[in-house]
């Protein structure tokens, strides 16, 4: 299988094989280099083994987490294999820096990454993944990983299953081979795709490699070959739904393919109480380190929005929004509109909005007008990950146009989310739409990993503007 579920997330198999590698690579890069730099000192290396090693693990930790955050195992591979080396130096030579502080400040416990030893293990993970990375390239693009998928259907919704594998990034781990209808079925899919109808569906599984058959069935009580399917999946070929298939490969939540059934019957949409009691203390944490490490930047945020509106302009603003279980509160921003931006009633952000200040401009792009969210969080009106909350003039709205948008309201919202890393910025309600199908996919899967991912990958969002108005 190409993906793989941990903590109820989906995982694509090479980047979690690239991942493992890659980590490994950096903690023998970092001691290659400390046995270059104190190889003549063998009884002084040998005497002091746990400094020697704690060293490659503190250089490991920060590089894969720096890594991670600028979005290389998630990249697309579109990117191809310059983008994913780009992304990977900056990583490093990011993360060096960061070492070299710690180095300084507790040099007693990583001595061993000082005398230049720091600077040659960064160049020679950058060497080593670099080899590893054309290593990794070559396989994927040759196809190994990809799994065999048939399609049980050519209407609507085998039409809607296309469109959501439109990105190249969502089918790279599926390879398409054909689209199996009945004599006298409606097709709606371009001729380009291979539609045939086999004799015998469980023969032709039998004598072709198919790994795969997605039930994508317009009328299903009718047409769904029931004894050739069991026939296939005893043969050893996975049988899943068109939803569950769409979840899985591009992880959000097909909200075209889905019935209430499907959200009743599936596992997950259901928050365990242990789990949120975690969730919460988590949160608190997390919330209390960003507050010290944020509070210089927030100052000087404040200072500039005085600086720019007059030392009588509201620094903060207050609007509320929809929370938990449909329950308003106010969210706290930084003001980055004028103080008349909706004097003609509430209207959508958007690209390039008049009512954005110069310093608003600013700090949207950063994402810095979202800080003073800690202390909704501590307040427990928010949660550090979940879906973004919005106002209930559009929660209103939205709510009567597009199935299921109050489920959004199943978990406390959040500073960032899944959406925000999977999907721009929502200025229409088409956009709305598509990141619903990311929100119900965190709401579904939630979990503490997922969550550290989503917070991880939020640097990738703030650093190169993904999603800001």
């Amino acid at each position: 299988m190409a993906r793989v579920r941990i903590f109820r997330h989906y995982f694509y198999m090479p980047y979690m094989v690239l991942g493992l590698l890659d980590a490994a690579f950096i903690f023998a890069a970092c001691y290659l280099a400390i046995y270059f730099e104190f190889f003549q000192m063998t009884d002084y290396f040998n005497a002091y083994a746990l400094e020697v090693v704690s060293a490659p693990i503190l250089f490991t930790v920060v590089n894969f987490t720096a890594i991670a955050a600028l979005g290389v195992y998630p990249a697309k591979l579109t990117e191809g294999m310059t983008g994913m080396m780009l992304r990977t130096i900056i990583s490093i030579l990011a993360a060096t820096l960061f070492i070299g502080f710690i180095v300084y400040v507790f040099s007693p416990v990583f001595w061993a990454l000082e005398r230049g030893v720091l600077e040659l293990a960064s160049l020679l993970s950058i060497f080593i993944l670099g080899l590893w990375r054309l290593i990794f390239f070559f396989f994927v693009r040759e196809q190994y990983f990809k799994r065999q998928v048939l399609v049980l259907g050519a209407g609507r919704r085998a039409a809607d299953l296309i469109r959501e594998l439109a990105e190249p990034s969502s089918r790279q781990g599926v390879s398409l081979i054909g689209f199996v209808t009945s004599n006298g079925d409606e097709v709606h899919i371009g001729e380009e795709n291979h539609i045939f109808t086999p004799a015998s569906l469980s023969e032709y599984c039998k004598t072709h490699p198919v790994d795969e058959i997605v039930i994508a069935l317009d009328d299903r009580r009718k047409k769904l070959p029931l004894e050739e399917l069991l026939e296939c999946k005893m043969f050893g070929v996975n049988v899943i739904d068109a939803a569950s298939f769409i979840e899985r490969e591009v992880r959000k939540v097909a909200l075209d393919l889905i019935q209430p059934s499907w959200m009743i019957y599936s596992d997950g949409f259901g928050g365990v109480s242990a789990t949120q009691f975690v969730k919460r203390i988590f949160d608190i944490a997390a919330s209390l380190v960003l507050l010290l490490v944020s509070w210089p930047i927030m100052l000087l945020t404040a200072l500039a929005i005085k600086i720019e509106d007059g030392i009588r302009a509201p620094v903060f603003y207050l609007q509320e929004r929809v929370g938990l279980n449909g329950k308003p509160f106010n969210v706290i921003k930084f003001r980055s509109m004028g103080t008349d931006a909706e004097k003609s009633g509430a209207v959508f952000a958007q690209k390039n909005d008049v009512r954005v200040t110069k310093v608003g401009a600013f700090v949207r792009k950063v994402r810095i007008d979202e800080l003073p969210q800690i202390v909704n969080v501590l307040k427990g009106d928010m949660a550090f990950v979940g879906p973004r909350p919005e106002r209930p003039v559009f929660v209103k709205q939205l709510a009567k146009n597009i199935s299921y948008y109050n489920e959004r309201h199943r978990v406390k919202p959040g500073i960032t989310g899944w959406a925000q890393l999977c999907f721009a910025y929502a200025d229409n309600e088409e956009d709305t739409k598509e990141k619903l199908r990311y929100d119900l996919y965190y709401i579904k899967n939630q979990s503490l990993l997922l969550d550290l991912i989503v917070l991880v990958q939020t640097a990738e969002v703030i650093l190169f503007k993904k999603g800001s108005r």
